[in-house]
């Protein structure tokens, strides 16, 4: 058993195992403790949230909703590895489980898993005041990934709670190694993770897998803008004159509208009737190039017309 670390103690404890933190708001106040105990701790509880988003699930996390009021965790380890801690103290995320589990976890004694859990939230031992609780997002259908950053930082923040109390890896569960109700996390084995924490734990906290020490997480590396493709307009339909109606001239005329030469109030048709005509014709006429020729009305449009068109309707470009 041991007393609860203090928000600047678990802070510190988290960047020295080179785990990116994001405080948000009041999180060293936040708490249920005028609801229940808070400690003593005697482990860490791994949970999956259900969600998408990271932005959503933080705020979820940190003020609940009518029937759990938040915080529900103490923090929520997100997609790209970054901690976001919502709360500290008591908090609504481990529900009632099986008191054999308890005494197993407090021992460190099993083998590769606790005895599964026969007791639940509704007549199951308080587990809030007795354990961490991280939620980690995850649409938790088995099917959604566990990207590496996130993964690695589900193990660096095990391994950061085990090594500031003592505690091997056997003092990290899951939420469905505590309660019968529960079926979380999803999409890795709790044993394997234990394992993961316990071979960090081998090591200094400033540990790196590649061999190396590191004073922090490796920094991501920095996105890199695409250069833009120059746009190509679709192909010319061949065989494309007035007063056809095969092929459709319903292309023509979406490019002539978004071009400003044709009225959107005009429906679109297959018929490349008089309304479309007089709008290529003001199509030439407005154009620089056919202007230059001594064009007054033309009312065709042929495959260089036709790709000018598109790429000032589309390319950006005039």
């Amino acid at each position: 058993m041991a007393t609860p670390l203090s928000a600047t103690a678990v802070l510190t404890a988290l960047r020295a195992e080179g785990v990116r933190v994001v405080e948000v708001g009041n999180w060293r106040t936040h708490n249920r403790n005028s609801k229940g105990a808070w400690g003593p701790v005697n482990g860490s509880i791994v949970h999956h949230t259900v969600t998408r988003g990271t932005a959503s699930t933080v705020a979820m996390c940190r003020t609940g909703y009518a029937s759990l009021p938040g915080p529900l965790c103490h923090g929520v380890i997100a997609k790209d590895g970054r901690v976001h801690v919502v709360g500290w103290g008591r908090t609504n995320h481990a529900g009632g489980g099986d008191a054999r589990v308890l005494d197993q976890v407090v021992a460190e004694s099993y083998g590769s898993r606790p005895t599964p859990p026969t007791k639940g939230n509704a007549n199951g031992t308080d587990g809030n005041a007795r354990f961490y609780g991280w939620e980690c997002e995850n649409l938790g259908d088995g099917k959604d990934p566990w990207p590496a950053a996130q993964y690695d930082a589900i193990v660096r923040v095990q391994a950061a709670l085990c090594r500031a109390h003592g505690w091997t890896a056997k003092s990290v569960i899951g939420h469905l190694e505590w309660s019968a109700d529960k079926i979380d996390p999803r999409g890795f084995s709790m044993a394997h993770l234990r394992a993961d924490v316990a071979e960090r734990l081998k090591h200094s906290a400033n540990w790196s897998p590649g061999g190396k020490d590191e004073p922090t997480a490796p920094a991501p590396a920095k996105p890199t803008t695409p250069k833009p493709r120059p746009y190509a307009p679709p192909r010319f339909p061949a065989g494309l004159a007035p007063g056809r109606q095969s092929p459709s001239a319903r292309g023509l005329q979406r490019a002539l509208k978004k071009a400003g030469h044709m009225s959107a109030a005009i429906p679109e048709a297959d018929t490349y009737g008089p309304a479309t005509q007089a709008a290529v014709a003001r199509f030439h006429q407005a154009h620089p190039a056919y202007r230059a020729r001594g064009v007054h009305y033309d009312p065709a449009v042929g495959p260089r017309g036709w790709a000018a068109l598109h790429t000032i309707a589309y390319g950006g470009k005039k």
